[in-house]
């Protein structure tokens, strides 16, 4: 600071004991920054690659790590796991972590049921089962036996379910299963009444369901890949197939293709009669075009019920031509109308269930009534109706949190469903739909006490005045004088609703005093499709400024303090640690970007990647790349900056957003990085996305980033 001649002696003592204070004060905060030892990171080769979009040149210096099949990239992945694997080893309370989670996680844990013919199924995991069991039982008081055990699939566990499907009449079982995490999935075929396993293997599956009529059922799938580019390239030209039992892959027939544009999805599901095949076709991860064949009729063709691709349209049931469908046309927060396969013009829908404030989520048909889930406030609300629509009730909830069900057949008296909530953990209902009864089917005991801990809604403020909500959730009696830990949770994307979940792993940082926030952003679904829209595309800063706004929140009324507060995300969520924590270093202290999308200019040239546009946006639109540049966490790193403590994640296998996103990200971390916060990446072996990633991992991965975080947020957590 300058102080120029006329006013040097002006200056009192005063003036110059504050200037001091001043000096010494911002001389503690930088040392704030070098209170660990400078980490010597694996050197990351750079070259001179070089993309020029609209005239403006971007330098991809680490292009080469997009290489999955490269022996340096291989190298350069255990070098980074190395020294990651050195620093977390030296924390003095992990493994007391993984301890307390392994007890955490072992209770029992069940599925919602499901039925179909003459028998009940239903998932249960003992505890720490790597994967969760498929029961069989004759009656819901029946004797419960292992129908198919997935932890038999794999030596380590990493053999997981997908996708299943029983056939009507209760003869098959047809599953999906995912090695390594992968999204491409393999189907097989079991005999319900012996178990026996068929001869039926169906592959390069991914993205399909499993929609059964008679001896067969419709599926989607891809062509096989090229020789190394299972796991990167783009993912074109998804065809529909009818597989009948018994019959080799290469005898389905194909029922569905659109060679003219290699860039959409199909999927085909029957009605519940199997008088009728639905055809989605899709562009993005919203927004849908629905067609409807006549299968009672061999020679009849598609019939065109609505356009795509701005609008949902989801069929959930029907009376002979007459198709109830869950739809946001004409209505943002979702209604259900019914059209006339003979005059599917729109002027001719009629609606059933209109538009209201909440949000319709979901609807089923059980029992001869409509079950409708709503969300308000991203928390659950559920209203029976008859099928006219006529309101019957309101079903009685156990408090704020999430349904998720219902399971139940047309001609079934009863449904299930199953109530979870932050520390509630999921718990099964049976209900009787004519008597609007629930009861306890299945509840889980676990070794915690949630009677001492609070979970309050919140509303704060965004950067232009949006009103946005926030879960907190803490130990009762908490003290707000600005000191607290903050594990502070976003997502805000591709209209997902972020609603009351239980975490068996969050429970450890509660256990520990820190508070769990969850703030429901703009572009996730919690208020329709307004709400998503507004953080998509040219608006997608709305997401980014409603999660800073939350954690300014927390530090204006004294929950914590920049310091104490550490950002987590998975996916999308990746995306926004990366982009919050590139525009306010200052404000967190750690970082935890998980599986996220942090290259913005290329994400696109990946496996399903290109179906993100239409939330992102595309680097090939002059006005779109100009944003995206804007914000993608890869090109907003900037040399000589102090950045959070992070600790990136990401697995070999995931073939959903590519490890390279996080590999460039990481190694350009590194780079930039100027001060000792430690800029690590954990990455996992033989997992990919997510999805059924057996619980050993869930455990080690889990038992480092707590320990990352409350080491890098300066807790000292204390164990029993």
């Amino acid at each position: 600071m300058l102080i120029s001649s006329d006013h040097q002696n002006t200056l009192t003592s005063n003036n110059m004991k504050n200037l001091l204070y001043t000096l010494v004060s911002a001389l503690l905060i930088m040392n704030s920054c070098t209170t660990q030892e400078r980490i010597n990171y694996p050197e990351t080769r750079k070259t001179d690659t070089v993309d020029v979009y609209f005239g403006t040149e971007v330098a991809d210096p680490y292009r080469w790590l997009e290489d999955d099949n490269s022996a340096e990239t291989a190298e350069w992945v255990k070098a980074q796991n190395d020294v990651t694997n050195a620093y977390l080893a030296k924390i003095p309370f992990r493994d007391q972590i993984r301890e307390r989670l392994t007890g955490l996680w072992n209770y029992p844990r069940y599925g919602v049921p499901f039925h179909k013919g003459n028998h009940f199924f239903f998932f249960k995991n003992d505890g720490i089962q790597n994967q969760s069991v498929l029961y069989i039982q004759d009656s819901l008081t029946g004797t419960p036996r292992v129908f198919l055990d997935p932890n038999k699939l794999s030596a380590d566990g990493t053999t997981s379910l997908g996708t299943y499907s029983v056939s009507k009449d209760g003869k098959y079982f047809a599953y999906a299963i995912s090695k390594a995490g992968s999204d491409w999935n393999e189907i097989y075929v079991m005999e319900t009444a012996t178990g026996q396993q068929l001869s039926d293997k169906l592959e390069w599956v991914k993205f399909s369901g499993i929609s059964w009529r008679g001896d067969g059922f419709y599926y989607s799938r891809y062509d096989k890949p090229a020789g190394g580019g299972e796991l990167s390239s783009k993912n074109e030209f998804q065809k529909v197939y009818y597989h009948k039992v018994g019959d080799p892959q290469d005898k389905d027939v194909l029922v569905y293709e659109n060679r003219a544009y290699p860039l959409r999805n199909y999927g085909g599901s029957t009605t519940e009669d199997e008088q009728f095949l639905i055809l989605g076709e899709s562009e993005s991860t919203s927004g849908n075009a629905l067609y409807v064949k006549d299968l009672r009729n061999p020679a009849s063709g598609f019939v065109k019920i609505a356009d795509g691709f701005r609008f949902d349209y989801n069929v959930i049931s029907n009376d002979g031509e007459r198709f109830y469908i869950l739809t946001n046309d004409g209505a943002p927060r979702y209604r259900l109308v019914q059209v006339d396969l003979k005059n599917p013009a729109k002027e001719n829908w009629l609606t059933i269930i209109p538009e209201k404030e909440e949000v319709l989520k979901s609807a089923e048909v059980a029992g001869g009534k409509i079950i409708c889930q709503y969300m308000m406030d991203a928390v659950s609300k559920v209203f029976v109706h008859n099928m006219d629509g006529t309101l019957m009730h309101e079903l009685s909830l156990p408090g704020l949190g999430t349904i998720a069900g219902f399971e139940g057949n047309r001609e079934d008296n009863q449904a299930f469903y199953s109530f979870t909530s932050f520390t509630f953990p999921s718990t099964v209902y049976t209900y009787d739909i004519a008597a609007n009864k629930s009861e306890v089917l299945y509840a889980s005991e676990i070794n915690f006490d949630a009677s001492g801990y609070t979970t309050e809604q919140i509303f704060y403020t965004s950067k232009d005045g949006t009103k946005v909500p926030m879960f907190l959730v803490y130990k009762s009696g908490l003290k707000k004088d600005g000191k607290n830990p903050v594990y502070l949770y976003g997502y805000g994307g591709f209209n997902v609703s972020i609603t009351p979940a239980f975490s068996v792993s969050r429970l450890l940082f509660l256990e520990q005093g820190g508070i769990i926030a969850v703030a429901n952003l703009r572009g996730g679904g919690e208020y329709g499709e307004e709400w998503h829209r507004a953080g998509t595309k040219l608006q997608k800063q709305n997401v980014f400024d409603d999660f800073i706004a939350a954690a300014e929140y927390l530090v204006s009324e004294k929950y914590t303090n920049p310091k104490k507060i550490a950002i987590a995300g998975g996916s999308n969520g990746g995306l926004l640690v990366g982009a919050c924590m590139t525009q306010r270093p200052d404000l967190f202290a750690v970082a935890l970007p998980a599986v996220g999308v942090m290259d913005m200019l290329r994400f696109h040239k990946f496996t399903i990647g290109w179906a993100w546009t239409e939330d992102y946006g595309s680097s090939e639109d002059s006005t779109q790349f100009r944003y995206l540049l804007g914000y993608s966490p890869l090109h907003n790193l900037k040399p000589a900056t102090c950045y959070p403590a992070t600790l990136v994640t990401t697995a070999d296998h995931d073939d959903r957003v590519v490890p390279a996103h996080s590999f460039k990200f990481a190694a350009t971390l590194q780079e930039c990085q100027s001060c000792n916060n430690p800029a690590l990446i954990r990455i996992e072996t033989n997992a990919g996305h997510g999805a059924g990633k057996p619980i050993s991992k869930l455990i080690d991965e889990a038992t480092d980033i707590w320990a990352f975080t409350m080491y890098n947020l300066g807790m000292k957590p204390a164990f029993k």
